[in-house]
């Protein structure tokens, strides 16, 4: 790690699950990811870190990333990764409005039994 501040690198905040694993160890743990940028995340979770300590993150829709955590404050820890990443990747949506896709993800023009939705006139209530 280096001593170069990084905060002012634009990073997008959000609110994604990930996984973690802490070298060495094949545990898996879920956090959520409160931020996002090419070279990091902040992120939560109940799984207890040391500044320093080497980990291995899953994000959705990006090959699992190496990095190490950067700091550490209650609950909440940085991670500095060791490759940069595509931060807009794990936004990208799950499906693809097909019914294998859940239904919360699906557009709401998809019926559950796959056909389009038809709308017609409006109706005054």
């Amino acid at each position: 790690m280096s001593g170069v501040d990084t905060r002012h690198i634009n990073r997008d905040s959000l609110f994604l699950m990930a996984e973690v694993s802490l070298e060495g160890d094949s545990a898996r743990h879920k956090v959520k990811v409160r931020n996002l940028s090419a070279g990091g995340m902040m992120a939560e979770g109940d799984l207890k870190v040391m500044r320093g300590a080497r980990i291995n993150v899953a994000l959705r829709n990006v090959s699992p990333v190496e990095g190490s955590v950067a700091w550490v404050q209650d609950n909440r820890f940085g991670v500095a990764f060791a490759q940069e990443i595509d931060p807009r990747a794990p936004r990208t949506p799950v499906g693809n409005g097909d019914l294998a896709s859940p239904r919360f993800v699906r557009p709401a023009t998809v019926l559950p039994n796959g056909l389009p939705l038809e709308t017609g006139p409006l109706r005054k209530l």
